[in-house]
């Protein structure tokens, strides 16, 4: 990993929503599922905004104005998370990843690392 975590961090937010937006499964499945989730690196004060919409997901710098799922961890354990090397449930088990948002949502986005990660 390069010493820029947030550019790491960026990097690997692209390729999850890159990567979501080419897998068709996904995009069926996520064409009612609109949603704000901010991601948040505590660590170096950066933010994030993925925009689920209609199928496709897209990313934008920074902190949206309302958001219905925020997860947030340092930059370094959500790069991993969506680049795929760590599964969430690692960190989130281990208390370094936190997910804020419905029931509902936290098990949709898991589900999507999953269809992602584990094909």
């Amino acid at each position: 990993m390069s010493t820029n975590l947030g550019e790491d961090l960026k990097d690997s937010l692209e390729k999850f929503a890159k990567d979501c937006n080419s897998n068709e499964r996904l995009m069926v499945m996520n064409k009612d599922w609109n949603r704000v989730i901010h991601v948040c690196a505590s660590d170096i004060k950066c933010d994030y905004t993925l925009v689920s919409k209609d199928g496709s997901i897209s990313l934008t710098p920074g902190k949206p104005s309302s958001a219905d799922m925020v997860v947030q961890s340092s930059a370094e354990i959500l790069t991993s998370v969506f680049y795929g090397e760590v599964s969430p449930n690692e960190p989130y088990n281990e208390g370094t990843l936190r997910v804020q948002g419905s029931e509902q949502d936290v098990l949709r986005l898991d589900f999507i690392t999953a269809m992602l990660w584990e094909e």
